[in-house]
């Protein structure tokens, strides 16, 4: 029986005119509407003429086909199941899901909610979703990856092979322009929330909490959190939604809320991977008058609306994809909630009556919150979405309708990724393989890792450790993966159920031929496991299987529980663990914190050297290198597994040409002045060479280090190549080698003396030393030398600053016009020294007296 009442109390029922208006005309449209208000369970029920369009009766003859993509599959489920309840049916009749893993539909399911990975799918294997008469896109507003490439991938459809294709992009938020503009200027249609008042209690900690970095929040914030919640119990009505970061911090948060009995209520944790019963029960509502506490992630934001909630508890914080692709590492770390998700959270109390939401950061903070938090394509790993892009027939993506293009860097590293794998040629179009990989529903390094250990080591055990790597164990599992392998075997924990379901489907899906092992029971009749490797105890197998997946991880130890990975990057074990004798290592998880120099192992595998060759041949290389180490040229013949050196020895007689470029590479490190011979005299005639090349230009040279580097061939010829160590360059005469820089072909290099003269003559008779070191040239000479001279000395036009000295030779006055200081300055100047050097002379009028180095007497 249809639940008219429940219906037709939903708020979005008023703005379904305008949306079927939107979408007979134009076909496609953007819906606005707050959680709460029946987007997600009663427009695709209109739309598929189930029910009514004012939420009662019985809908249109006209049946359409709605698929509902929802971000999350605890989202995907609870929309099937609430809409299948309000048709007074159970999830497979009228309304179904399929999620990975799982599908209930039925013959006669008209409205069908998929997860965006699911949509993904479909979309590849048949773009113009035959039988489908609407999309409906939930909780676009997220940004998720998945979902901006399936609207993407949906409008080349509508755009190409489907123009009577309905498209709905639906938002919990009013920031729809973009979405309106990437629809081709699709209406906007919006829905009003019923709104109740709400208040906001500022609840920072007492003390300073450290922030977050990585995955790590401070305890101390944490049992802040439990604090306030139960300030919350102790001053509000109704059930407490609790916004923590992940599932770690809502298994402590709940720890230190201690037993229902002493809390006054019971304490419910929702998240991707609860339980469907726990999900379940927080989605019913209260019951018996007992009151609830839910701590939940970001799923609870908008993808879910938890009945009977009048308070939220806000940590500020949440998760985001963030990746190194310099170090080819990918890992969540937690980050500040922006202010667009403070705002979604604190609406969830005042859904159905006056709420309060309790922030735990001051109120000055909020304002300097991001606005709206990361898209997920700016921030994430590329790959997955390299490979889907691939297979789509657009390799770089150019000719997809994006909100936002992904980073050319990130794409970049993506895409080497896919090469390295198979799965891309080398024009960046899909292989076979590639496709194959798409069709597993995993990121494409568990791809390889499932099709080729799977040829090696056996089918089954290759599932169930990609299994392992698909979802990341609970640190409980520790940091050994064949333990944690061990662990979920035995496990009875939601993680180990999860994990058997997700075995058993990769395990079905490995196909059969060179890329995948062949399913049945091997010619023992042994372990039942396709494939090869039979005999192989799990460690190895697990280490394989690893390896396969990320070897640019795969690492070699350096002493102390330190490793180092063949990208590159250094890794570091914990104190505790057991893998710290392992000589091998194939890191599966690992982060690197903001300061640190090292990685933070938290998951890996023992692997050995052979297998750390095999799963890493594409960065195995042998040869001759030559190249600047520690001071000095090293050349030697190395294997070497990317940074990791496998063998070396020296080598007698390397290449000339490479030992020339190792002595240039040397050079740009530590530069020419430290590694040359440089006299008074050649660092002078470089200073005048640079003086005039900044005055003057060309002919007169560029002699800074980068120009001197860049042109080595024109001053360091035939000395450099002549070069086989830093002592052979510590011989050649920079003074020499650089006068072979000055303009000789046009004349002009004789004018060098002329231009920037080394000295400069001064009334006294002296010839004194010019300084070219500067912004401009320093004369410094003693004050009596320059008596009766009234004009400033110049060099190639340019006034010298004349630093004037005391009779013993210290610095008294600094001028670049001396007919001014002779006018205003020297008196006081005079006045104070005179006394000090009386045998020096110190006439009162210094323009018509004659200069001189001697005494008074001498004269």
């Amino acid at each position: 029986m249809i639940r008219h009442d429940a219906l037709a109390a939903l708020p979005v029922r008023t703005a379904l005119p305008a949306l079927e208006a939107a979408l007979d005309g134009p076909g496609r449209a953007v819906l606005c509407a707050p959680p709460g208000t029946g987007k997600t369970t009663l427009v695709p029920l209109v739309l598929a003429g189930l029910i009514g369009p004012g939420g009662a009766g019985a809908g249109s003859g006209t049946r359409r086909r709605v698929v509902v993509a929802e971000p999350r599959r605890i989202a995907a489920r609870a929309a099937a199941r609430r809409m299948a309840w309000l048709l007074g049916e159970k999830p497979g009749g009228s309304v179904g899901f399929t999620v990975r893993g799982e599908r209930v539909v039925g013959r006669g399911t008209v409205v069908e909610v998929v997860t965006t990975g699911v949509l993904l799918q479909r979309l590849q294997r048949d773009p113009e979703l035959g039988g489908v008469d609407v999309v409906i896109l939930d909780e676009c507003h997220e940004r998720h990856l998945d979902a901006d490439t399936v609207a993407a991938f949906l409008l080349d459809v509508r755009a190409t092979l489907r123009p009577d294709l309905r498209l709905v992009a639906a938002s919990a938020t009013t920031d729809a322009e973009g979405w309106a503009r990437l629809l081709g200027d699709a209406p906007v249609v919006e829905a009003r929330g019923v709104t109740h008042p709400l208040e906001v209690v500022w609840a920072p900690p007492a003390r300073p909490v450290r922030p977050p970095h990585g995955m790590r929040v401070d305890p101390a914030l944490l049992a802040h959190l439990a604090t306030v919640v139960r300030r919350a119990l102790a001053e509000r009505a109704g059930d407490v939604l609790v916004f923590l970061p992940g599932v770690g911090e809502i298994g402590r948060v709940a720890a230190l809320l201690g037993s229902p009995g002493d809390l006054g209520a019971s304490v419910l944790q929702v998240h991707g991977r609860a339980p469907a019963a726990v999900q379940d029960a927080v989605l019913a509502g209260p019951g018996d008058g007992e009151r609830r506490v839910v701590l939940a992630t970001s799923v609870a934001e908008s993808s879910l609306t938890v009945p009977g909630v009048r308070v939220v508890v806000d940590s500020g914080l949440a998760r985001e994809p963030r990746t190194d692709h310099a170090r080819g590492l990918s890992a969540l770390t937690t980050v500040r909630a922006s202010q667009a998700t403070g705002r979604q959270r604190a609406g969830r109390a005042g859904r159905e009556a006056p709420g309060a939401v309790y922030r735990c950061w001051d109120e000055a903070e909020d304002a300097r919150l991001p606005r709206f938090p990361a898209p997920e394509i700016k921030v994430a790993d590329l790959a997955a979405f390299a490979l889907q892009a691939a297979c789509w027939g657009d390799p770089d993506a150019s000719g997809l309708a994006l909100l936002d293009a992904p980073p050319a860097g990130a794409l970049a590293a993506a895409r080497t990724v896919l090469a390295a794998i198979g799965a891309v040629d080398a024009d960046g179009r899909v292989t076979g393989r590639g496709v194959r990989m798409s069709r597993l529903g995993l990121h494409p390094r568990l791809a390889r890792a499932l099709l080729d250990g799977a040829a090696e080591v056996g089918a089954r055990r290759t599932a169930e450790v990609v299994a392992l790597l698909s979802e990341e164990p609970p640190r409980a599992y520790g940091d050994d993966l064949a333990a944690a392998w061990r662990t979920a075997k035995r496990g009875g924990d939601g993680y180990a159920a999860r994990w058997r379901q997700e075995a058993r489907r990769l395990a079905s899906a490995l196909p059969s031929g060179p890329d995948g092992a062949a399913r049945g029971d091997d010619d023992g009749g042994g372990s039942g496991d396709g494939g090869g490797g039979h005999g192989l105890p799990d460690d190895t197998v697990v280490g394989v299987v690893a390896a396969y997946a990320f070897p640019e991880r795969i690492a070699r130890a350096r002493g102390g529980g330190a490793f180092l990975m063949v990208s590159g990057t250094g890794a570091e074990l914990t104190d505790g663990s057991g893998l710290r004798d392992a000589p091998w290592l194939a890191v599966a998880v690992a982060d690197r914190p903001a300061t640190a120099a090292s990685a933070r192992v938290r998951l890996a595998a023992v692997v050995d050297e052979d297998t750390a060759r095999a799963a890493a041949a594409r960065l195995l290389v042998s040869g001759q290198e030559v190249r600047w180490e520690d001071g000095d040229v090293v050349a030697r013949e190395v294997t070497r597994l990317g940074a990791v050196e496998l063998s070396g020895r020296p080598l007698r007689n390397p290449a000339p040409a490479r030992v020339r470029a190792a002595l240039l590479e040397g050079l740009r490190r530590e530069g020419p002045d430290s590694l040359l011979r440089w006299t008074r005299d050649a660092r002078g005639l470089r200073e005048r060479l640079a003086f005039l090349h900044r005055v003057l230009g060309a002919p007169w040279p560029d002699v800074s280090d980068t120009a001197l580097l860049d042109g080595a061939e024109n001053w360091l010829e035939p000395e450099l190549s002549r070069a086989r160590r830093r002592a052979d360059l510590a011989r050649v005469e920079a003074g020499d080698a650089l006068r072979r820089l000055l303009p000789w072909a046009s004349g002009e290099a004789a004018r060098l003396d002329e231009l920037a003269p080394e000295r400069l003559r001064v009334p006294s008779g002296s010839r004194v030393r010019v300084d070219y070191g500067g912004e401009q040239p320093v004369l410094a000479v003693k004050l009596q030398e320059l008596f009766g001279l009234t004009t400033t000395p110049t060099v190639a036009g340019v006034p010298v600053l004349v630093h004037l000295l005391s009779p013993a030779g210290r610095p008294a006055a600094v001028t670049a016009d001396l007919a001014s200081f002779w006018r205003d300055g020297y008196r006081a100047v005079r006045a104070e020294l005179r006394g000090r050097y009386p045998r020096h002379p110190w006439p009162e009028n210094p323009t018509e007296a004659p200069a001189t180095r001697r005494l008074n007497e001498r004269r």
